[in-house]
């Protein structure tokens, strides 16, 4: 039994070092996570995607979501598959204008295809999508991980050993605020630098009239940063198109350039670059 458990660490530790070797050239790394389902992370974690490809940096979005992996249907490639090279690494789908997307979606049968796995066979592939994958030099890769503070996230927290920080995505109401505050100390538990966090479907002004009704309040997820003493990066409204740019495979910031829309997107990555500045001078 004994060597069967100093075997299994020093597979461990060589997966790691693989891992570390392979994402080394990967400039920041940032965790994209929420407190709970609905509160349209993904479609933020997308979008977050473009917009620095959109100003030139070469990005990597990871899906690690397992069990409801969108991201493939949000940036329109869902029915493709990842290839291998001809040394057996994994080559990610490029999405243009520069954004390379892994993602269980492309391995699975079809769409409709169920993932039942339990947590050690999501953190083996998830470990794979890191150590295998061909991600290359990037300035930024995006991990989009499911709601809550399960397997995925904390996978994905502790295989990444040099995660810049953490990105926390929530709604304006009371409940969504709760679970923030809750994904805000699970990043704090695990020594996980705060990025901020996006107050998104913060106001819905109608098309037709220009009225903007509060939906589900807003102002609460500025109130939660402050009250947790983290930096507020922004506001997202509810907004129609960018749930029709979703469902049509077409990011947002892509298909509406120089709108309000992108313009919201645009001052969140401001603040989340101001903000990735001072975490990396505290680390020198």
């Amino acid at each position: 039994m004994k060597e069967k458990s100093s075997e299994k660490v020093e597979s461990q530790k060589i997966q790691q070092e693989k891992i570390r070797e392979n994402i080394e050239k990967i400039s920041h790394k940032l965790l994209i996570i929420s407190g709970k389902g609905g509160v349209g992370k993904t479609t933020v974690a997308t979008n977050l995607a473009f917009s620095l490809a959109l100003r030139g940096k070469k990005v990597g979005l990871l899906d690690v979501d397992i069990h409801g992996p969108n991201i493939p249907k949000m940036v329109g490639v869902e029915g493709e598959k990842l290839s291998a090279l001809p040394d057996g690494r994994i080559e990610p789908i490029f999405v243009s204008p520069g954004v390379k997307v892994v993602s269980v979606s492309p391995l699975l049968r079809n769409s409709d295809t169920p993932v039942i796995w339990r947590g050690p066979l999501k953190m083996k592939l998830i470990s794979q999508f890191l150590s295998d994958v061909e991600w290359g030099e990037l300035d930024y890769l995006i991990v989009d991980s499911p709601p809550g503070t399960g397997d995925e996230p904390l996978s994905a927290a502790q295989l990444i050993s040099s995660l810049t920080g953490a990105i926390i995505v929530t709604t304006p109401q009371e409940v969504a605020l709760l679970d923030s505050r809750k994904a805000v100390n699970f990043a704090r538990a695990l020594n996980i630098p705060i990025i901020g966090i996006i107050e998104n479907m913060s106001g819905f002004t109608c098309p037709k009239c220009g009225e903007t009704t509060y939906l589900f309040k807003t102002g609460g997820g500025e109130r939660s940063a402050r009250d947790l003493d983290v930096p507020f990066l922004g506001k997202i409204p509810l907004d129609p198109e960018i749930v029709d740019s979703g469902d049509k495979g077409e990011p947002f910031v892509v298909t509406h350039k120089n709108s309000s829309k992108q313009n919201h997107m645009d001052k969140i990555v401001d603040n989340i670059i101001k903000e990735i500045e001072k975490i990396t001078k505290t680390k020198k």
